[in-house]
């Protein structure tokens, strides 16, 4: 054979096998991208929607688990949902097979037991109070004509720090720091603090300086202990006795910092009027506590999900009597769906919007979806989304899915929500991805 000749079988032959290396490293790659594990619930069929590349087919190991519309196997399509039918709790693996005979990725179903809330929608009275005093900014301290200082400033602290003890003793709230503050100041003394910032526990100390124009010891610092505002009840859990509201993290107005809840209440609340939301300006409900409020529950934590606490029983005004299904990030999809809120007095009403977007969430983050605003009503009430209006709950056929959390300032008819899967986690009513698992790996021990 020739040497052109050969040159060109050659070439021939590398240009097939990229050709056929194409066709499987790219479909591999999306595999890969594919979940590793997938939460349904017992006993409800789940659609679960598989981004395939190219031809394939699904098994499962334990069909008593998890049915593939009764077959032992089930073709996968890009374009339609893959139809799960959990039988039982427990676990079962999925395994896509390329072109229905190369194994190329293994998803762990886990099915968990049905689980139905009774969606809020009713406007709370949030009172916190945090666990320590949060430093809110800095003054100085006029000792003399010629010298003013800020001690704390001085000591290294800084803004949105939590300030959780002095001199060893754990601080409640801002009552007893300047008693505390003037006696180190008479005996000349620094005083040993300890404060949180973010995950860093931080210690120094703290000599206070005498201001002579107030005749008093000051720490230049401006604390604060308590918050208080107005939001929405997103959903009461009968069977655990839990709620959450909000939907988002309650910070500070001065600092921006979450705050790190030392114990709080939420409150019956009653709107009065609503500030319209127009471009550049979001408005707000206006609302105030009602005299001898009810008191409708406790708050334990403020994450990035919004304030959950224990609660005794469903609040007055609620839109259902018991619960409804929720749904898993991966159910959610765009089209019509509808929010409850108050938009007077204490009544809750269903209000219809679009879901224009749906983010691909396996772990729990924030801006899960974009929702529109569509109903007349509403929009003629209020312009659209509303502070005050955070928290209140999504539902979509029939399924509590999510929470309103922001509105687009620029377009207060849109704004943001969050998956009522990672709300339901924070509240302790859903485990997380994995610990169901990890839970029975420990009983095994």
């Amino acid at each position: 054979m020739n040497s052109p000749l050969r040159k060109k079988l050659l070439g021939l032959l590398f240009a097939f096998f990229l050709c056929v290396l194409s066709q499987v490293v790219q479909p591999m790659q999306s595999y890969a991208s594919l979940p590793d594990e997938v939460q349904v619930f017992a006993g409800r069929q789940a659609d679960v929607r598989l981004a395939v590349p190219a031809a394939s087919s699904a098994v499962v190991d334990r069909p008593d688990i998890v049915g593939l519309d009764h077959q032992s196997a089930l073709k996968v399509t890009r374009q339609e949902p893959l139809h799960l039918h959990p039988q039982q709790t427990g676990h079962a693996k999925l395994t896509l097979k390329l072109w229905g005979k190369i194994p190329v990725k293994t998803v762990n179903v886990n099915v968990i037991p049905d689980l139905r809330v009774v969606p809020g929608g009713q406007t709370i009275g949030v009172k916190v109070k945090s666990a320590g005093i949060l430093v809110v900014g800095h003054h100085l301290v006029r000792s003399n004509p010629d010298e003013q200082k800020s001690p704390g400033e001085a000591a290294g602290i800084k803004l949105g720090d939590l300030i959780t003890h002095m001199d060893g003793k754990r601080l409640d709230g801002v009552s007893g720091v300047s008693e505390a503050v003037e006696l180190a100041g008479k005996r000349n003394q620094g005083i040993d603090v300890v404060l949180k910032r973010g995950n860093e526990t931080i210690k120094t100390k703290l000599t206070p300086a005498y201001d002579a124009e107030d005749k008093a010891w000051r720490l230049g610092l401006y604390i604060r202990d308590s918050a208080a505002g107005v939001g929405t009840l997103t959903f009461y859990a009968p069977d655990q006795g839990v709620y959450g509201a909000l939907g988002h993290v309650i910070t500070d107005m001065n600092t921006q910092t979450s705050i790190v809840v030392g114990s709080g209440q939420i409150v019956q609340s009653n709107v009065t009027s609503i500030s319209k939301s127009e471009t550049g300006d979001p408005g707000e409900k206006r609302a105030h506590f009602l005299k001898e409020s009810k008191i409708l529950g406790n708050i334990e934590r403020n994450t990035a999900f919004g304030i959950f606490g224990k609660m005794s029983q469903n609040p007055e005004h609620s839109l259902y009597s018991q619960g409804i299904p929720v749904a898993f990030s991966h159910e959610v999809k765009e089209g019509p769906a509808e929010i409850l809120t108050v938009v007077d007095g204490q009544q809750v009403e269903r209000f219809t919007i679009d879901i224009v977007h749906v983010a691909d969430q396996s772990e729990p983050a924030t801006k899960g979806l974009v929702l529109r605003i569509t109903d007349p009503k509403l929009i003629d009430k209020t312009g659209g989304i509303v502070q005050g209006m955070s928290g209140s709950p999504i539902v979509q056929d029939g399924k509590l899915i999510g929470a309103v959390t922001h509105v687009f300032v620029n377009d207060p008819k849109s704004g943001y929500g969050c998956f009522i899967e990672w709300m339901l986690q924070d509240a302790g009513v859903m485990m997380k991805k994995g610990q169901a698992k990890n839970l029975k790996a420990v009983k095994q021990l």
